[in-house]
């Protein structure tokens, strides 16, 4: 696959992973956070806000292609 359609394609799945995650976090937060105190929201928000990086490291590894040995 040319270098330049894997980076187009892989820009389009973090742009919907982010937007996807960020409706998921927030739904899960607004359902189940509504009666806890603000030290329980900053966790959340914390985790939830780093969780999304995982995923969107290993769209970038695909992004970069094989490893070139020289």
């Amino acid at each position: 696959m040319p270098v330049r359609l894997r980076k187009f394609i892989g820009t389009v799945v973090i742009v919907a992973l982010v937007i996807l995650y960020a409706l998921v976090a927030t739904t899960i937060a607004t359902l189940t956070l509504a009666a806890q105190p603000w030290w329980v929201h900053l966790l959340y928000f914390l985790l939830s806000g780093v969780c999304w990086i995982v995923p969107a490291m290993l769209i970038i590894k695909w992004m970069a292609g094989p490893v070139r040995k020289s």
